[in-house]
């Protein structure tokens, strides 16, 4: 095959990245190992929403190549959504500072660069860690997700779909992990025998599984991430005054202890946006970039009916807007299904120490388009901030294969001040509305009620579905005691005492929904009447009906 010469090569990359509308731009193109500044690399800003995928071994730059990209989404008015892991990303509310390496960089591609701020807003799963906590109420969650976070079984987790069915038909509000917990001791107890029988595929013994994972769960301390206020994925959808998108950067500082639940929350954050927000069609700019990064965590070991939803979700989202951008080491991280709709690709360098890189380096080569680069060669001789790049134009093609020296953000490549980071958190209009945890009425309470009126007593504070709370709570400190090998952080029950006057129960923030399947043995607790049974029915069809492709439900909007 002959070989073309430069000025053509750089022709061919000229004439594939000259674009028509708004772009983001990458950098410039490498080719023949210089630098050509009058060849931009760029992506089409309406093609945002075909999805790509960030690679590269670690260290080579991913971190900061979706930094850059979340600076120019945010100039361009796009919302964006960022797991900053590291904390580096919370760099992107200060304003970086020029050097002389920089400025050699930035002129040498071209790059007008001046420091910048930008419009961050800072969140963290349950308020583990600096930001507005983000917490679901276990409802919408929905079995799908929770049994993977719960590392159930497909038996168990087809055996948890059907406990929520039961929640739902009987209007059982599952709002934390103690209305769960409540739920199914109250069906492996003797008085929701026949209620588990009428489940037909769920036995006890598997509700007795789930119930002490459930438990192992609450000993890890996992239930703050579960109640309310339930955080309203609308919010991720802002824009600053001065027209520029907000750019909602998770904090996770322990996700090297909860992985699972890291990837999992993310998945339910797509989830309700996916059921939430209407068909958009093909749109100038997205309305949101949401960038999942560490993605192999969402498929290690994932059930076969939590891939499928997260296919589902991937193929269809584009449609309503919204695009996900994949953050990873190599393509073989991510299933066939999903890898085959991320049309960008921005793939950092690969390393080839063992037989196994070998293979993924092949993999990796595989997935590009041909091209004028011996690409297993500049896959890994690329240095730190360079990347392979071929990304969809304007007419749905790709465009031409380019390895790439890419922009330099302008805000700080690292952690911002701990400082501002509080002062930004404490000035948010989203604290007031979601920064401090409220405890409604919900299954636990109701089904105390039941069992209070079953015995004819004054119901204690917290009665569970078999008997009181210190029943449960006595089960799930033995359980956490066995789990862990110390003694509970539970607090011992309190001593019963009598209480003449009780005070008015707490009132829900939703209307009450009543029993269905339950009515006749609920019916005096709950509400009972023929309203009551039509609301209960409303209820269950509407969330049957509205129930999504991982299993979750619709949340109250509170717009």
């Amino acid at each position: 095959m002959a070989i073309k010469p430069t000025a053509d090569k750089v022709a061919t990359i000229q004439k594939g990245y000259t674009l028509e509308g708004p772009t983001i731009e990458l950098g410039a193109a490498i080719i023949d190992g210089e630098v050509h500044k009058d060849a931009p690399v760029r992506l089409p800003l309406s093609m945002m929403n075909r999805h790509g995928l960030v690679a590269g071994a670690t260290g080579t730059g991913k971190t900061v190549t979706l930094h850059m990209m979340a600076e120019q989404l945010s100039t361009a008015g796009v919302p964006v959504f960022l797991a900053d892991i590291k904390g580096d990303l919370s760099g992107l509310a200060t304003a970086a500072t020029g050097s002389e390496k920089l400025m050699a960089r930035t002129d040498g591609i071209g790059q007008v660069w001046s420091g910048k701020t930008f419009p961050v807003e800072f969140l963290a799963l349950g308020g583990d860690g600096y930001g507005i906590p983000v917490r679901a109420t276990i409802t919408s969650f929905g079995p799908i997700l929770l049994s993977r976070i719960m590392e159930l079984n497909d038996t168990q987790e087809s055996s948890l779909q059907l406990v929520f069915h039961f929640a739902d038909k009987n209007g059982l509000e599952l709002i934390d992990l103690k209305d769960l917990r409540a739920v199914i001791q109250f069906l492996t107890s003797k008085e929701g025998k026949d209620e588990l029988e009428e489940l037909g595929g769920l036995s006890k013994a598997t509700a007795g599984v789930i119930l002490r994972e459930l438990i192992t769960l609450e000993a890890q301390g996992m239930e703050k991430f579960f109640g309310e206020p339930e955080f309203d994925t609308a919010e991720l959808m802002r824009t600053a005054p001065d027209g520029r998108g907000v750019i909602t950067c998770l904090e996770l500082p322990t996700l090297q202890t909860k992985p699972m639940l890291f990837s999992t929350f993310l998945m339910w954050l797509l989830a309700d946006l996916f059921e939430d927000l209407p068909e958009a069609g093909d749109l100038d700019k997205p309305k949101l970039v949401f960038f999942l990064d560490e993605a192999h965590l969402l498929f290690n070991g994932a059930s076969k009916a939590f891939l499928d939803a997260i296919t589902t979700t991937v193929r269809l989202i584009r449609s309503k807007g919204v695009g996900i951008f994949f953050v990873t080491q190599t393509p073989k991280d991510v299933p066939a299904e999903v890898l085959g709709q991320l049309a960008n690709r921005v793939q950092h360098a690969l390393r080839a120490y063992t037989p196994e890189d070998a293979k993924a380096l092949k993999a990796t080569v595989s997935t590009f388009p041909m091209s004028d680069y011996d690409l297993e060669e500049t896959l890994t001789s690329a240095g730190i901030g360079e990347a392979v790049i071929t990304v969809m134009n304007e007419k749905g093609a790709p465009t031409p294969v380019a390895l790439t020296r890419l922009r330099a953000p302008e805000s700080v490549m690292g952690p911002s001040a701990d400082a501002l980071i509080a002062s930004t958190v404490a000035g948010s209009a989203l604290l007031p509305k979601y920064g401090t945890a409220v405890d409604n009425v919900s299954a636990f309470e109701r089904i105390a009620g039941k069992a209070s009126a079953d015995t004819g007593a004054a119901a204690p504070a917290a009665t569970g579905p078999g008997g009181g709370t210190s029943d449960v709570d006595a089960e799930a400190r033995r359980i956490e005691e066995d789990i862990l090998g110390r003694p509970s952080s539970r607090p011992a029950p309190a001593p019963e005492r009598k209480e003449p006057e009780r005070a008015a129960p707490r009132q829900s923030q939703r209307p009450p929904s009543d029993g269905g399947g339950l009515a006749g043995a609920l019916g005096g607790a709950l509400g009972g009447g023929l309203k009551s049974m039509a609301r209960s029915l409303g209820t269950q069809l509407g969330r049957e009906l509205l129930r999504g492709v991982f299993g979750t439900a619709p949340k109250r909007r509170r717009r």
